[in-house]
């Protein structure tokens, strides 16, 4: 089992301003809780001690966390005109052991930690089946289950083995390895997507993608999400989770 946790929460949330003008994503709540402290609460229960943050848009929200839990920030300065993999990036100096990489809008059951914590393998991209969410990233594998491409188009992709869900588990030896082919590649490194790098990795360094077909969850990006997540993908986590 890891000990480490790690937060993407550098984004802007454009496309959700009505409600995060003064808040990231991470602290939309979800009966009256929010989806980045649920997380934690989550990981701590399941063998987590310590989780790092990469920080961005309103930045002090996640700072203040450290008041409740074992939490470290690391702020991407250029949050603005960078993407994830920046983000993650940015995060080389306090990173120093496997770690499961999480995205922090999502709405998730506990099953998604506990399988993750519990399997043998050292990586593992988590994949979902079917969620009808209608801004799903996609997974190309081959037969083995190894990490072949990633995308939100379809016709992109030669087979759709499952959809993204944004939690992994990442050793620090791939780690080291994703932050090194994008060393020298500095607009690359800034533009790119943390799951397209990865991806870019496991053409040379595979990475096994890991399915769970029923999972429940949602990534929230936008109002319709949002709703979903109060009005469906909620009750539905409660119901298995009391099961």
């Amino acid at each position: 089992m890891v000990k480490l946790a790690v937060f993407l929460a550098a984004g802007m949330s454009s496309r959700f301003k009505q409600f995060t003008n003064d808040k990231p994503k991470g602290f939309l709540k979800i009966n009256n809780e929010s989806l980045i402290e649920r997380s934690i609460k989550i990981l701590l229960k399941y063998n987590i001690e310590k989780i790092i943050i990469g920080t961005g848009y309103c930045s002090e929200h996640y700072e203040k966390l450290s008041e409740k839990y074992p939490v470290v920030t690391k702020k991407n300065t250029v949050y603005e005109t960078t993407n994830s993999f920046y983000t993650l990036h940015n995060m080389q100096d306090i990173i120093d052991e496997d770690f499961l990489l999480l995205e922090s809008d999502l709405l998730y059951e506990k099953r998604a930690i506990i399988h993750l914590q519990n399997s043998s393998l050292d990586d593992i991209i988590l994949a979902s089946g079917k969620t009808n969410s209608t801004d799903e990233v996609y997974i190309e594998t081959d037969i083995n289950m190894i990490l072949i491409n990633m995308s939100k188009n379809k016709d992109d992709l030669k087979r759709i083995s499952g959809e993204l869900v944004g939690i992994s588990k990442i050793s620090m030896e791939t780690f080291q390895k994703v932050c090194s082919l994008f060393q020298k590649e500095k607009t690359l490194l800034k533009k790119i997507a943390y799951e397209i790098a990865l991806t870019k990795l496991s053409q040379k360094s595979p990475i096994k993608v890991d399915k769970i077909d029923d999972l429940v969850w949602t990534e929230i990006d936008n109002e319709e999400h949002f709703n979903r997540a109060i009005n469906i993908i909620y009750p539905k986590i409660l119901e298995k989770e009391s099961g």
